[in-house]
Order: C-alpha cells, then sequence, then structure tokens
C-alpha cells in the first residue's frame, strides 16, 4: 500500500469532516494543492482575497463549521487581512491555509516569498503556524480545525510551503472536541441570588448568544426576571427577538450615553458580548453609580479586560439553562415596550428617504429570511424599523472593516441556498465589489438593496460630531451601480422616486431561492440618524 501524499491525505481530512466547499484566490504557490481537484468539492474563486475571506465567514456562519480559505502568499494575505481582522472581532471560524515558496528557497528570500509567515496575521488570528515538517501538514491543518471550532471561535492561519503538498503524509483522522464548557456552580448561584434581590434587571445580549445559538435561553432568561433587554453596541449579530416586549433598542458605542441607557437598572447581566464596544472616546463612566455589572462570556481575554464588575467565564447554553433554573417567578413589572416611529411618508414624485425604504422591506421581507446589513450611516433607521426574530437571522460587521456584507451574504446564501437580503451603502459596496461576479458564477440567491447617498455619509457624521463641517474625500457620487453590477454578471435595477419603490422592492425580494443574484440600485436622499443618535434618542 502507497503512502498518501500530503495533498490526498488533507482532502481527506476535508472531506471527513465536511469541509468540501473550499474559497479562494489561486496563486503560483498553491497549484501543488489544486492538483487532481476531486470532484465532490468546490472551489468558491473569490476576485479578491478579502471576498474570498468574507463569502467562506458567511458560508460558516451559515453552516455552523469552520470554513476553508485558500489564500496566495504574502501578498495575498495582505489583501485579505482587513476581512480576517473581521472574522476574528466577530469570532468566525476559518481555517485558512496560505501558499508559500518552496522550503529550498526560503532562505534565498524568493520572489513572492513570505518573511516570517506565522507573524503576518497575527493578533488578528487564533493561531499561526508553518509546519517544520512536511509530513506534518496534515496534523496541523486537523489541529487548526480543532482550534478554529473551539469556543471563542475565530480564524486559524496554516502556511503551507508549496512543494510540501508531494511530500508522503499519514492520514489524519478527525476527533470528536466537545468544547462546551460551564461556570463554576458557585458562581452562577452567587449570581442568582443577586437577581433574585434586585429591583430592575436588564440584560445586555452581544453577538456571542447568536455565535453560541443560545437565543432561546437568553429569551426564556428575560422572561423569568421580566428584564429589559438591550443589544451591545454594535453588535455583529442580534441575539433576542427585536419584537419582543421586553426589548429595548440598541447600545450606542459612547460611554456617557451609553451610561446614561443602562442607568435605570441596578444589576445588568452582559451575555456574550464585549463590555463595552466604544467608537469615540468622551471620557464617560462604563456604568452609573449604583449600577452592578456581571458578565459571562466564554473568552477569559474579554474577562481579563473587564474595566468593572464581576465576569463569569462560561459558554452560556449550559449556564443560562442553569441561571434559570434558580431563580423563582418574580412578580417585578416589566420594562414599558419600545416605542416604535411612525410611518415614513411616501409622496408621488418624492425622493426615496431610508426611513421609507425600510417601511417597506419590513412589510415585505419574510420572517426566515436572513439580513445582512453593511450601511452604517442607515443602521439605527433599519434597526429602528425592520426588527430581526430569528436567530441567525442578522449579520453586519462587530469591528468596522468595511467590504464585510456583500462578499459575506454571497457565502450565507451558498451555506443553505435560501435567498439572502442585503443592505449594504455604496461606499460600503466598492470594497468588496467584485462579490457580485462571484454570487453570479455560483447563482447564489442574494438580493442586494444597495443605498445610494453619493458618499462616505458616516464619515460626514463623525466629522460634524467633532466640528468638521467639510470632510475631503467622502464625496463618491456618480457610480451607476446597476450597470457596475450587470456588467459582473449579476441582474440589477434602479429605483429613484418614491413612486417606483414598491414595484421595484416587490419584484427584487420576490425572487426565488433558485434564481441567483440580482441587485436593486436605490437613490436616497436625506439623514437617517447617525450611529451616535439613534432615532429614539
Amino acid at each position: 500500500m502507497t503512502t498518501p501524499t500530503v495533498r490526498e491525505a488533507v482532502v481527506r481530512f476535508l472531506r471527513d469532516t465536511g469541509t468540501t466547499t473550499v474559497f479562494g484566490n489561486p496563486g503560483s504557490t498553491e497549484l501543488r494543492m489544486l492538483r487532481d481537484w476531486p470532484a465532490d468539492f468546490t472551489y468558491v474563486l473569490g476576485l479578491q482575497e478579502s471576498v474570498a475571506v468574507g463569502m467562506a465567514a458567511g458560508y460558516a456562519l451559515g453552516t455552523r463549521r469552520a470554513a476553508l480559505v485558500s489564500l496566495h502568499s504574502a501578498g495575498g494575505v495582505g489583501h485579505a487581512l482587513g476581512a480576517v481582522f473581521n472574522a476574528y472581532r466577530d469570532r468566525v471560524p476559518l481555517v485558512i491555509v496560505a501558499g508559500q515558496q518552496a522550503r529550498s528557497l526560503i532562505q534565498l528570500r524568493p520572489f513572492l516569498g513570505a518573511d516570517e509567515p506565522a507573524l503576518f496575521p497575527r493578533p488578528y488570528v487564533k493561531s499561526a503556524r508553518q509546519p517544520e515538517r512536511a509530513e506534518d501538514v496534515p496534523a496541523v491543518l486537523a489541529e487548526a480545525y480543532r482550534v478554529a471550532m473551539a469556543p471563542p471561535r475565530g480564524p486559524v492561519f496554516v502556511s503551507v510551503p508549496e512543494d510540501d503538498w508531494d511530500r508522503p503524509a499519514e492520514h489524519v483522522a478527525p476527533r470528536a472536541v466537545h468544547s462546551g464548557f460551564t461556570a463554576a456552580p458557585a458562581a452562577l448561584d452567587a449570581l442568582a441570588a443577586r437577581l433574585e434581590t434586585c429591583a430592575r434587571p436588564a440584560l445586555v445580549v452581544g453577538p456571542g448568544v447568536d455565535d453560541e445559538d443560545a437565543l432561546d435561553q437568553a429569551r426564556t432568561l428575560a422572561e423569568r426576571l421580566r428584564a429589559a433587554v438591550w443589544i451591545s453596541p454594535l453588535s455583529g449579530r442580534s441575539g433576542f427577538p427585536e419584537s419582543h416586549p421586553l426589548f429595548q433598542g440598541f447600545l450606542p458605542p459612547l460611554a456617557r450615553a451609553l451610561s446614561a441607557r443602562l442607568a435605570p437598572y441596578d444589576v445588568v447581566v452582559a451575555l456574550g458580548a464585549p463590555v463595552f464596544t466604544y467608537h469615540v472616546a468622551d471620557g464617560g463612566p462604563p456604568l452609573a453609580p449604583g449600577t452592578e455589572l456581571f458578565h459571562l462570556d466564554c473568552d477569559p481575554g474579554q474577562a481579563a479586560w473587564l474595566p468593572t464588575g464581576t465576569s463569569i467565564v462560561t459558554t452560556l447554553r449550559p449556564a443560562l439553562t442553569r441561571l434559570t433554573e434558580l431563580l423563582k417567578e418574580t412578580d417585578r413589572e416589566p420594562p414599558p415596550p419600545r416605542p416604535t416611529p411612525p410611518p415614513a411618508p411616501a409622496l408621488a414624485g418624492q425622493d426615496i428617504t431610508p426611513e421609507l425604504l425600510f417601511d417597506l422591506l419590513r412589510s415585505r421581507l419574510p420572517r426566515d429570511r436572513v439580513l445582512v446589513e453593511e450601511a452604517p450611516s442607515h443602521r439605527d433607521a433599519l434597526h429602528a424599523r425592520v426588527p430581526v426574530a430569528s436567530s441567525g437571522g442578522f449579520l453586519t460587521t462587530g469591528s468596522g472593516a468595511l467590504g464585510w456584507g456583500l462578499p459575506l451574504a454571497v457565502g450565507r446564501a451558498l451555506a443553505d441556498r435560501r435567498r439572502v437580503v442585503c443592505v449594504v451603502g455604496d461606499g460600503s459596496a466598492m470594497y468588496s465589489v467584485q462579490a457580485l461576479w462571484s454570487a453570479a458564477r455560483h447563482t447564489a440567491p442574494v438580493t442586494y438593496v444597495l443605498l445610494d447617498n453619493g458618499g462616505y455619509a458616516a464619515v460626514r457624521a463623525r466629522g460634524r460630531r467633532i466640528g468638521l463641517p467639510a470632510v475631503p474625500g467622502t464625496d463618491i457620487a456618480g457610480i451607476d451601480f446597476a450597470a457596475l453590477s450587470e456588467s459582473l454578471g449579476c441582474p440589477a435595477a434602479r429605483a429613484e422616486q418614491a413612486a417606483e419603490l414598491p414595484a421595484a422592492l416587490d419584484r427584487a425580494l420576490g425572487l426565488g431561492d433558485d434564481a441567483g443574484p440580482f441587485l436593486l440600485h436605490v437613490a436616497v436622499t436625506g439623514s437617517a440618524g447617525t450611529l451616535y443618535e439613534p432615532w429614539a434618542g
């Protein structure tokens, strides 16, 4: 019996783990890996490396398994690092395999060679290695898969010299790793006792709730406590049904405003959330005096830098289940329901406002559709008018590197072939517009609703806040996104007046799951508020 090659051993491991969809952008140092490409594997090409990482991230979030990304040596990894940063901060499990020049050339600083490749993507990967020997590659990749999937999940990087793929190596069988863990019973007992005696509790739900599929447990705990529920600042996901009467809204990324939102509560329990993510330094305290904080998260690093309160390091599903069991039914009054904004007027011959667009989107969006968002200028209006009700029903970037939304939607649509709706701004779209080509090539069922306000409006709003009435470099008007989309193989349409919008949305949202991608270019006017001044004040 012949000894398999590294390539054959890796292919077998990937097949055994169900990792048969590979995202990448190929180059010369990956050619040996691509030899004799298996008929049961799918290669999803991204025309730029950050697009490949974004698509892989959407696929991983949809399948809840680590996805494989193939990048090209140092230059390709460099192109991808913005998306790798997002994946790391948003806890997306990826196995990133980067090509490297042949081992015999590495000492000679060759063309396309990566100097110190294991250092290049740090600190935005959970681990990074170049195996010492070719025969170690399958075992290192298997370890990378397990590390990526262990909580807190995230990307893992492996650099493979190109001549390793044809060397002999042994098969590596997949292993089961049960990585859920719960807090010490005494810690949960103490938290339950404090919640029994508090007067006005609140939960802050972070992306970890959705990541760990713990929405049902979070909702049950909130109902047992009759607690107000907030979403953590700039969360990349939704972990609580936003139509629920206990839901209060989205915390702002400003210390003073956030502290004021939480000041009415005597006990706040943050679940799977950074405490807290701020975007602007305003000198405010993390919490008002008299508000006690508890923090439950699987990441000991989050617990270590917490500036205040008590941390409990745990995965969420077992901890929330046990905590709910410890609590008695309460007769405390629930918080008043979150106010709803008035309907936006639609006047014949008028321009389209974001508020009108989102009202129409809400009435047409099926409850089971996944909504991907990357329209920072209009996020508050979207949150106010298009509530998300299901686990995994909302995805965005919680870390801020633009270009995430378009490819993320492609990968998420390919995960289960159900239509995804992606609301994206014109500025965000230009960072990764190549994703439209991949969506068309793979008939990904994605409807893109592109809001064109002619520039980087979120940056303009931030400038106004700090006293800059005009910010250079924020005008990108004049791009014909419908024509650009069609040139990349993705059908498109335009809507410029309010009267055109209902029919245009009906067409874009009414496509079946087998119809492939579609882009609706919507010219919007007016301000939907900013990331710092939500409509509810």
